[in-house]
């Protein structure tokens, strides 16, 4: 089994890595689908019309995630690595003027957003609760394709038919790559890491040097880290109120000016490592409201927790090295491919506790290796940071990337700091397993009513009256 630090680690854009960054990598897999022309069509018959429609969690808060948007530009041939958010909206304002999308490589087709993009909340697909369908028509509208996709978290999508495999073989993984270390799960893992001696940043490392060099997965994880801080910058450097109509103002700029001036001063703050890993998480996350390039970690709804608390090493801890941040990120990854694989990190598969509790546990298994923790210690506080994430539900106050989860990422991001520090006291012994942590996460997503799953019906969405 392996999932590869840059399948949990992605840079795209906000606000939603899977309302956001699937559906557009779902329309371009779309075009691509087209484009090879392995289908059943009659001769010399083509594609003149394209639509799609958005299911389950991608329709109830598909607007205020920016899904219908993101298919538009996933259908123009924009990917969220490389697209500019800058340029979005002028994309996305164009096709709707002009009714016609012309991705590269392709002929103009008829698209209609208005019409041939339908948020469709009465028709679930049956695979995940994040479906979406894609069509092809020919110039007399009879239907020629349809695909069904799914962004089952993170940036992944699937298939209908990849899903169904993947159901089959009871859990996801990337298939046909074989690695030295191949746990599947936190018992195994420390297992192999008493077997070889191997830290678990170590045995990720070995892993992921089996399919590129160790160059290409330094500069790799350089470039993840680069992007975190480059969105935790852009946060504190930006101030107003961010877009979707709740009038919610940017305040980890404000916070952070009030936090310099009294550094400066050297007045005493006993609070002062939690201001700065709550302002590190909020801008993170204030960026990603606005749309703003950030990197999955293992969401974009979750995306500011990791940083913070990566960030906070570098900050209050001398002994912070460039090495380190790597070994930061390898053993994070170790403990979200394993979260992902047994259990979910889509909030509309089992709430919140799939995101912000999957980054506080990856988070605080990075921080604790770096302190100098064992894999007993590590394994811990993964454990710790997640145990007491459990039963957190996904309520979006107006389908929207902003409340509660801004400030969600800032207590998911104290929460690890926290846990990293009772671990590392400790010699590694616990009551509760990691294993057993993930397993009552996935067991709760199970039996979590759906209007606390993403879907703005329930919870905060619906007891807070919008401004």
């Amino acid at each position: 089994m392996f999932l590869s630090v840059f399948d949990l680690f992605k840079i795209g854009i906000g606000p939603s890595s899977s309302h956001t960054m699937g559906p557009m990598t779902a329309a371009r897999r779309f075009l691509d689908e087209i484009l090879a022309g392995d289908w059943p069509r009659p001769a010399g018959v083509k594609v003149d019309r394209i639509g799609a429609s958005l299911h389950g969690s991608l329709a109830y808060t598909g607007i205020g995630h920016g899904s219908d948007r993101a298919v538009i530009l996933g259908l123009a041939g924009e990917l969220p690595q490389t697209v500019d958010p800058d340029e979005a909206d002028g994309i996305v304002a164009r096709i709707g003027a002009e009714k016609r999308i012309s991705p590269p490589g392709h002929p103009s087709y008829r698209f209609d957003p208005a019409k041939d993009l339908v948020l469709d909340r009465k028709t679930p697909l049956t695979g995940h609760a994040n479906g979406m369908a894609f069509y092809a028509y020919d110039a007399s509208d009879r239907l020629l394709l349809k695909r069904i996709y799914y962004s089952i978290g993170g940036g992944f999508v699937v298939s209908e038919e990849e899903l169904q495999r993947m159901k089959a073989k009871g859990s996801v993984t990337t298939e046909g790559k074989k690695v030295p270390y191949p746990f599947k799960n936190a018992v195994e893992m420390l297992a192999m890491a008493a077997k070889s001696g191997l830290s678990i940043a170590e045995m990720k490392r070995a892993n992921e040097e089996k399919h590129m060099s160790r160059e290409e997965l330094d500069a790799g994880l350089d470039a993840i880290w680069s992007a975190m801080k480059g969105c935790i910058d852009r946060g504190l450097s930006q101030d107003g109120v961010m877009p979707g109509g709740l009038k919610v103002r940017r305040r980890a700029r404000q916070l952070h000016d009030k936090l310099q001036e009294q550094w400066q001063q050297n007045r005493p703050n006993p609070l002062l490592a939690n201001d700065w890993l709550s302002i590190y998480a909020m801008a993170v996350n204030e960026e990603n409201a606005a749309g703003g390039r950030v990197v999955t970690a293992p969401t974009n709804g979750a995306a500011g927790t990791l940083p913070a608390v990566l960030r906070y090493w570098l900050h209050f801890h001398p002994e912070a090295d460039q090495p380190s941040i790597r070994d930061f990120l390898l053993t994070a990854a170790a403990v979200g491919g394993i979260i992902k694989s047994n259990a979910s990190i889509s909030g509309a598969e089992v709430g919140c506790q799939g995101e912000v509790g999957s980054a506080s546990a990856m988070a605080a298994a990075g921080l604790c290796a770096v302190m100098g923790g064992t894999p007993e210690q590590v394994e811990n506080a993964a454990e710790i940071a997640l145990e007491h994430h459990l039963g957190m539900t996904c309520d979006p106050v107006g389908g929207l990337v902003q409340v509660p989860c801004i400030e969600r990422n800032a207590l998911g991001a104290v929460k690890a700091v926290t846990a990293a520090s009772l671990a590392i006291k400790g010699d590694g012994t616990h009551f509760v397993p990691l294993d057993a942590a993930i397993e009552t996460m996935r067991q709760t997503g199970l039996d979590m009513n759906e209007k606390y799953k993403e879907t703005s019906l329930g919870g905060l969405a619906v007891n807070v009256v919008e401004c």
